[in-house]
């Protein structure tokens, strides 16, 4: 082999594969440290590219997930409350049953007229509590000035935009008063308010903020209320008074069929996104992961070769040195 001490081609080869290997080891340890095989566009563009794109839909899919919980929320908030407004009617349905029986005692018909009413507030109460983040479904007011800021739920069913509207229970509850046997027994009329006990016929004008001062089944006078509850082909006063109140459970036990309904598509809808955004999360990391324990494997071999190519370099400088003993 020729000496030269212009040229050390000995070295020149051992930097190139140092080199090489420096760079590998860079790339390597990058791997290592984020534990991904893809972190750029440099790295592999098509990868990079289709796992921006998963990654941007299972952002999307986390948001319709979040609207859905929202809506999952809202509408068990409303379950809730109609159970226990279902609870006070039969509550009610059991006073009437007093009321009627006692039509002849005006202390009696007073104090069972006070517990009606009470009970009236309670469900409103109830109803006007049922609010969630400014959302109720159970009144007719679009803005109490107390929290509610609306009455009917919009959610995101899916990435492309799509939507269900939950709404109108209020004018539900009124039309499922008019329906079924109270139809053709007695002529339900809803009151003018944004209450529910307005939607349910059992008061008249009283706002959704409002306590009830009386009910519809007894006269500020103490006495039942057969102007509104006359006898005659629809039945008797008590009988209608019953039909009226059993009307008004069937009616919300409508709306909770409805709510429950709607609870069941949501948590299906919800589901089948957490399922859909996991599959994207495992198909991102398929593309991009790195394989840990390769990674590791590599790491060594590479910095087995720096070692190595660092003894080489050094042992090629030191050839040049020998020319000297040439001139001694």
């Amino acid at each position: 082999m020729t000496l030269s001490i212009n040229t050390n081609a000995s070295a020149l080869v051992a930097i190139e594969t140092l080199d090489a290997t420096q760079t590998s080891l860079s790339n390597t340890e990058n791997v290592v440290s984020t534990g991904k095989k893809v972190n750029s566009a440099a790295d592999n563009a098509a990868a990079y590219a289709i796992s921006q794109q998963l990654s941007g839909q299972s952002s999307g899919l986390s948001a319709v997930n979040s609207g859905l919980t929202f809506a999952a929320q809202v509408v068990n908030t409303t379950t809730t409350a109609v159970s226990s407004i279902l609870s006070d009617l039969k509550s009610i349905q059991s006073l009437i049953n007093t009321l009627t029986n006692n039509q002849t005692s005006s202390s009696s018909i007073s104090d069972t007229s006070d517990s009606i009413t009470q009970t009236l507030n309670a469900i409103n109460v109830v109803a006007r509590n049922a609010t969630l983040n400014g959302v109720n479904l159970l009144v007719n007011a679009a803005s109490d000035g107390v929290g509610i800021q609306g009455t009917s739920l919009t959610y995101l069913t899916s990435l492309g935009g799509d939507t269900t509207v939950i709404s109108g229970l209020h004018s539900d509850i009124s039309g499922a008063m008019t329906s079924g046997a109270l139809a053709s027994s007695f002529t339900y009329a809803a009151g003018s308010g944004s209450s529910l006990t307005d939607a349910l016929g059992l008061t008249t004008g009283l706002a959704s903020t409002d306590a009830a001062s009386a009910n519809i089944f007894v006269t500020s006078g103490n006495s039942l209320n057969t102007t509104t509850f006359a006898s005659g082909t629809a039945g008797s006063t008590a009988q209608q008074m019953v039909a009226l109140i059993e009307q008004a459970i069937t009616a919300m036990t409508t709306i909770a069929s409805k709510l429950g309904s709607n609870s069941t598509i949501i948590s299906s809808m919800s589901s089948f996104g957490t399922t859909l955004s996991d599959n994207i999360t495992q198909g991102v990391g398929a593309l991009t992961d790195a394989d840990m324990s390769a990674a590791s494997a590599q790491l060594t071999s590479l910095q087995t070769k720096q070692s190595l190519a660092i003894k080489s370099l050094t042992i090629a400088n030191s050839q040049s040195q020998s020319i000297l003993s040439l001139f001694q």
